[in-house]
């Protein structure tokens, strides 16, 4: 059975607060992207996973998707061993989501292939012991999210006319120095009421809290952000805590907007 992870975009992200477990209480829109990962999973004598596309760093045995089958595996052992492959699309470490895509994914294929029966509400649970984004990707709807990016409400938000482009310099940001940058504060507008407005009018009200620190350390995610703009975006902002920015466009960009970075840039809908 072959299921296709898809990556998120995060529309504007407000750290509100210290939590006492050490995460950060946060304030964002998650939206769904169609960039995609493939999975795929077969019944196995033993369990076994590998991967082609692009490069996995860490250790195999710590994949996301392995990790979930073991949660399955613990609350339902007649789970078979299984044969995991996955061809890796989304860039990794981005902003993007794409290992808490392929973690939670692999928990609905698995639910799915083997007739399991496990509530929705009963995978978000599961995914959120597998991170803080893999929630999102049980619901895959545009989802107003709160908590540490848990607490998902989904959303009245349709861009399904619009086109995205992703552009990803390749740039690791390091997660914890970035929240060391940030002065968890309230937001001065509830984010939710910001995305009713029209798209143009975003650039002036939807913010990400990680965008101001990290383009002032690496300039070059500040300078993608302002080109996308200079090419037609109507909205444009980084993902997460980067170092993909994206830019939402009302007409499908050319092929050639690709030879205006000099780095990966992804096209869809």
């Amino acid at each position: 059975m072959v299921i296709f992870p898809n990556c998120k975009i995060n529309l504007g992200l407000h750290i509100t607060g210290k939590r006492p477990d050490g995460f950060h209480e946060l304030e964002t829109a998650f939206y769904p992207v169609r960039l995609h990962d493939i999975l795929e999973v077969v019944t196995s004598t033993e369990l076994q996973f590998d991967s082609t596309g692009l490069p996995i760093p860490g250790n195999p045995d710590k994949n996301l998707c392995l990790q979930a089958y073991h949660l399955l595996k613990t609350d339902y052992p007649e789970l078979p061993p299984v044969g995991m492959h996955l061809h890796k699309m989304i860039p990794m470490g981005a902003g993007l989501g794409g290992g808490s895509a392929d973690g939670a994914f692999a928990l609905r294929l698995l639910n799915e292939k083997y007739k399991l029966n496990i509530p929705t509400q009963d995978l978000i649970v599961y995914a959120a012991k597998l991170g803080s984004d893999c929630p999102f990707f049980i619901i895959n709807q545009a989802c107003y999210a709160t908590g540490r990016g848990e607490i998902l409400n989904p959303i009245q938000l349709d861009l399904s006319k619009y086109y995205f482009v992703l552009v990803n310099p390749g740039i690791h940001v390091n997660t914890k120095w970035a929240f060391d940058q940030i002065t968890p504060a309230p937001s001065n507008k509830n984010l939710a009421s910001i995305l009713t407005e029209p798209i143009e009018e975003w650039r002036n009200l939807l913010f990400n809290d990680f965008e101001a620190p990290i383009t002032k350390a690496y300039p070059a995610i500040g300078n993608i952000k302002n080109q996308l703009y200079q090419l037609g975006a109507s909205y444009a902002a980084m993902s997460g805590s980067g170092s993909t920015v994206f830019g939402i466009f009302k007409t499908k960009p050319s092929d050639k907007i690709k030879s205006a970075f000099d780095c990966s840039v992804f096209i869809t809908s």
